[in-house]
C-alpha cells in the first residue's frame, strides 16, 4: 500500500538508519531520532510486535516522547561503551535528554525481568513535554483494552499485557495513553514499561522510585562496560569495533545462546519494492561468523553458548529431507519449521509491500552453510575450550551427508529463489568444511575416514579451479559451468571470500584477476554489490543496494592481497555510512541510504574482520 491509496505519507516514517538500538539480550527495540519507539517485540526478537509504526505508521503502534515546542536540533549518541542510548532535544529555552535502556543487573539472571525504561530529563532551561503510548498487539492484529491504574496503564490483550508505570500524570483514550508534562532544569520524569508474566495481571503497581531507577541504570551500565572490558582489541578503530561487538551482543538470545541476524521484519532493500524479508532468526552462516569475530576479540563465553545451541541443533540432525541434515536457518529454540506468510494489514515501511513474517528460505538447500558451521567449530576447537566427542559424532553424520550430495544444485548464500544452480561458493564452502574436519581429525587424533575425505576434499578443489573459472574474463564466477554450456559470465562478490576460508592465496593471479573484474563490475567507490540481478537473475523484482558486507569483504581482500592503502580508505569510507551511532542495514543505497533489516549482524561481523586483519596488517 503507498500514500496514494491511502496509507501513511513518506514522511510519517523516519529513514531507517536514524535509529538507535537497546536490548536485553532476549529482546530490543528501535529509538529513532525524534524519541519515537516505532519497533519492539516482546517478549522475545520473534515474538509480534508490540510497536510495529517501522512497519506502518498508522497501524503499527509507536511511543511517542518529545517536545511540545519547537526544536533547533536532536542528537542521539550512546552513554560511552554501553547500549545505553540518550537522545537530546535542542531548544532556545532549554535541553532535555531522554535515556532508554533495558535494564541488564547480572549475566544470566534468572530473575530477570524485562522492562524498557524511559528516563526524561531537563539538562538546561526548561521544556514542555508529551508522551503517547499507542501499542499494536500481535502485529497489529490482537484487540487490547487500555486500563488506568494507580501510577500508570495497563495495556490488557488475551495472550500479552503491558504495565506502563509513570511519573507524570496519563489519560486513557480509544486504547491509548496520554500525557503532558513540564520539566524544569534538572527535573526528571520516568516511565518504566514492564511485560508482566501470566497471571499478574491485576496486582498493583510498586510506585516509581527515581533512585531504583538510577540503580538500575547505573547496574545496566556496569553490565555493558564490564562486558566490552574482555575485549583483547585495542587496535586502531576501537570505537567502530566494540560499538559492532556491542550489536553483536544485543543480537544474542543470552537463555539459548542463539544469535540472530537481526532484531527487524520486513526492511527493504528498495523503497516501494517486495525484497522485505524477516530476519529474527538464527541463520547458521551469519551465527557462524558472529563466533569468528567474538572469538577474534576474546568474547569465548559468547562462542561455548552459541557452540552449545549449535550441538542441540546438531544432536536432532536428521540426513532426511529436501535440506539434509541441516537447515539454513532456525528459531531462537533451534526449531526449523519457519512457515512464511504475509501480514497484509500492514502497509509495510513507506509502502513496501508486502511485509513478511517467516522465512521461506528455512527450506531450502544451502550446501555453503556446512562449510561455515565446520569452519566456525573448528576454530572454536583451535581458540575455545574443543568440542565434545558426541559433538565429533554428529558431525561426522553430517560430514558423510554432504560427501553423497556435495555436487548437487542449491540456492546458495543470496538465498534466489529463480531455481537451484550449481554455486562455485557453495562447493568452495564444501571443501571447507571437509577441509576442517580433516584438520580437527589430524589435530586431536580424531576417528575419521581421512582416505575418503581427503579425495573428496581433492575433487571439491578442482571442481571449483576448473568449472568455476572463467578464462575470457580472468575470473572465478557466480555458476560452475555445465557440460553443454559456455562458461558463466556472471560475477559474485561471495568469492572475495577465497582467500579468507585459505581456499587460495590472496597473492595468486586467480584471485587477483578475480578482484580486477569484481572492481570493475560491482564497486562503486567503496560500496559493493553482491551480484548483478539483470545478468543472473534471482527470482525477485526489482533492485537493491550494495550489500555491506561485501563491502568490507572487499576492505579484507585487499588488505590480503598486499594493498595496505586502498584497504585503509576503503575502510575509512565505509565507516562514513555509518548511521550517526555506528549501526549498519544490511545495504547502502548509491545515495547511501540504510535498506534492509537493521541493525544486520553479518555487517559488523565483517567490520570486526576488516578492522582486525587490516591492523594486523599495518
Amino acid at each position: 500500500m503507498s500514500a496514494d491509496r491511502g496509507g501513511a505519507p513518506p514522511e510519517a516514517y523516519l529513514p531507517i538508519g536514524e535509529h538507535g538500538l537497546i536490548g536485553d539480550l532476549r529482546s530490543a527495540a528501535l529509538v529513532g531520532t525524534d524519541g519515537r519507539i516505532d519497533w519492539f517485540c516482546a517478549p522475545r526478537f520473534d515474538s509480534p510486535s508490540i510497536f510495529g509504526a517501522l512497519l506502518d505508521a498508522e497501524r503499527g503502534g509507536v511511543w511517542e516522547i518529545g517536545p511540545r515546542c519547537e526544536t533547533a536540533s536532536r542528537q542521539q549518541f550512546y552513554f560511552p561503551d554501553t547500549a545505553v542510548l540518550i537522545t537530546r532535544f535542542l531548544a532556545e529555552d532549554g535541553m532535555v535528554e531522554v535515556q532508554d535502556f533495558m535494564p541488564i543487573l547480572r549475566p544470566h539472571d534468572e530473575n530477570h525481568r524485562q522492562r524498557l525504561v524511559r528516563r526524561v530529563v531537563s539538562v538546561r532551561g526548561s521544556m514542555r513535554m508529551r508522551t503517547r503510548i499507542a501499542p499494536r498487539l500481535d502485529y497489529g492484529r490482537a484487540p487490547h483494552r487500555a486500563v488506568a491504574c494507580e501510577g500508570g496503564v495497563r495495556f490488557v490483550s488475551d495472550g500479552l499485557t503491558l504495565l506502563v508505570r509513570s511519573g507524570s500524570g496519563l489519560s486513557v483514550a480509544d486504547g491509548e495513553a496520554h500525557g503532558a508534562f513540564e520539566l524544569g532544569q534538572g527535573d526528571e520524569v520516568l516511565f518504566v514499561l514492564e511485560v508482566e508474566e501470566p497471571g499478574a495481571a491485576g496486582a498493583e503497581p510498586c510506585p516509581l522510585d527515581p533512585d531504583a531507577t538510577s540503580e538500575l541504570f547505573d547496574a545496566t551500565v556496569a553490565f555493558w562496560r564490564t562486558w566490552l572490558g574482555r575485549s583483547t582489541y585495542q587496535g586502531r578503530w576501537r570505537e567502530m569495533v566494540h560499538r559492532s561487538a556491542l550489536t553483536l551482543k544485543l543480537l544474542t538470545h543470552e537463555p539459548t545462546g542463539a544469535v540472530v541476524a537481526a532484531p527487524t521484519l520486513g526492511l527493504p532493500e528498495r523503497i516501494g519494492g517486495p525484497r522485505n524479508w524477516d530476519y529474527r532468526y538464527v541463520w547458521i552462516r551469519d551465527a557462524a561468523f558472529s563466533l569468528y569475530a567474538l572469538l577474534r576479540l576474546g568474547f569465548t563465553e559468547e562462542a561455548e553458548s552459541f557452540v552449545a545451541w549449535l550441538t542441540r541443533c546438531l544432536s536432532r540432525a536428521c540426513g532426511d529431507g529436501a535440506t539434509g541434515p541441516l537447515h539454513a536457518m532456525y528459531t531462537i529454540d533451534g526449531e526449523p519449521d519457519l512457515p512464511e506468510c504475509e501480514l497484509r494489514h500492514f502497509e509495510g515501511y513507506r509502502g513496501s509491500a508486502p511485509v513478511r513474517t517467516g522465512n521461506g528460505a528455512a527450506q531450502q538447500l544451502q550446501l555453503d552453510v556446512y562449510g561455515e558451521l565446520i569452519d566456525s567449530i573448528y576454530l572454536f576447537n583451535k581458540y575455545g575450550a574443543g568440542i565434545s566427542y558426541r559433538a565429533w559424532q554428529d558431525l561426522t553424520t553430517i560430514v558423510d551427508w554432504l560427501l553423497e550430495r556435495w555436487d548437487s544444485a542449491d540456492e546458495s548464500v543470496w538465498e534466489t529463489r529463480a531455481g537451484r544452480q550449481r554455486h562455485t561458493y557453495s562447493r568452495i564452502m564444501s571443501w571447507v568444511a571437509v577441509e576442517r574436519m580433516v584438520r580437527m581429525a589430524r589435530q586431536r587424533g580424531l576417528p575419521a575416514d581421512l582416505v575418503r575425505w581427503t579425495r573428496a576434499r581433492d575433487d571439491m578443489y578442482r571442481q571449483v579451479m576448473e568449472d568455476g573459472w572463467n578464462k575470457e574474463l580472468g575470473s572465478f564466477v557466480q555458476r560452475l559451468r555445465e557440460a553443454d554450456e559456455p562458461p558463466s559470465r556472471v560475477l559474485d562478490a561471495s568469492l572475495l571470500i577465497m582467500p579468507m576460508v585459505k581456499f587460495l592465496s590472496p597473492r595468486d593471479p586467480r584471485f587477483l584477476g578475480t578482484m580486477k573484474a569484481i572492481r570493475k563490475a560491482l564497486v562503486a567507490d567503496s560500496l559493493v554489490f553482491r551480484y548483478d540481478p539483470a545478468e543472473a537473475p534471482d527470482g525477485l523484482d526489482g533492485t537493491e543496494g550494495t550489500f555491506t558486507i561485501c563491502s568490507f569483504w572487499w576492505v579484507e581482500a585487499l588488505t590480503r592481497s598486499g594493498r595496505i592503502d586502498e584497504a585503509r580508505l576503503a575502510l575509512e569510507k565505509m565507516f562514513t555510512f555509518a548511521n550517526h551511532v555506528g549501526l549498519y542495514a544490511e545495504q547502502i543505497g548509491t545515495t547511501g541510504e540504510q535498506l534492509g533489516n537493521f541493525p544486520q549482524a553479518f555487517t559488523h561481523l565483517a567490520l570486526i574482520s576488516a578492522a582486525v586483519n587490516l591492523d594486523r596488517s599495518m
